[in-house]
């Protein structure tokens, strides 16, 4: 045996250590309780919303592979300077419509990490404590949510007296939009208000308005 070959060999054994089945069970079964344990708390977070199943399940196979790809790295760092290296090549291209769903993202793909590094304890610790925070903030009372009134009138100059009447039923007001044509008026308003059913039937008996709707929505909420 050659010079070389010698220390190529102390080389790859110095840098390798062998998992146990045992080791790799353990945590790969610890990896998967916990991502069911994430799928149950994004249903539960995204009930009120629109929830996605199969970014729901996505969170329990990114979990596990993260944990899988731990282990494998842990039993010899040339194999994980290839993986990494293979790894680098992937790109994600599907956009996050949601901030929270990021944040169930990276908890999946932390629940695999620690696992698969064997710190079963760490990750049950952070499951909890994530799991409290996120529900806790769900369902915290916030500021009411802005609504949006939409009004069309025939008369151009109704504008006046229709905010006397939003101003006489909402907390906050702000006018977004306000589209004249020779013939007609539209109106699109941003309010807070308790009384959106008196105010429709008020702004409808606005002589020469047609039609006033109130749209809600769960975005972003306008502090007054």
């Amino acid at each position: 045996m050659s010079f070389k070959d010698i220390f190529k060999n102390s080389f790859l054994s110095g840098y390798a250590s062998g998992v146990s089945i045992k080791t790799v069970l353990f945590s790969l079964g610890v990896t998967t309780l916990l991502a069911f344990y994430i799928f149950f708390i994004y249903r539960l977070v995204t009930r009120k919303t629109f929830y996605s199943r199969t970014f729901n399940l996505s969170l329990i196979a990114v979990a596990i592979i993260t944990a899988a790809i731990i282990l494998t790295i842990q039993s010899n760092i040339v194999l994980s300077l290839g993986m990494v290296g293979a790894l680098s090549i992937i790109r994600f291209r599907t956009a996050i419509k949601d901030p929270l769903d990021l944040v169930f993202i990276y908890w999946a793909i932390s629940m695999g990490i620690i696992c698969g590094a064997g710190l079963s304890v760490i990750a049950v610790a952070l499951s909890i404590l994530m799991s409290g925070v996120v529900v806790l903030m769900q369902n915290y009372p916030m500021k009411k949510l802005s609504m949006i009134l939409v009004v069309n009138s025939r008369d151009i100059d109704s504008d006046e007296l229709i905010l006397e009447i939003v101003k006489q039923h909402c907390e906050y007001f702000k006018v977004k939009s306000r589209n004249l044509t020779a013939d007609s008026l539209d109106m699109v308003i941003e309010i807070t208000t308790d009384e959106d059913r008196r105010l429709v039937h008020h702004v409808l008996s606005v002589n020469g308005v047609t039609s006033a709707s109130i749209l809600s929505h769960d975005g972003e909420i306008t502090h007054s």
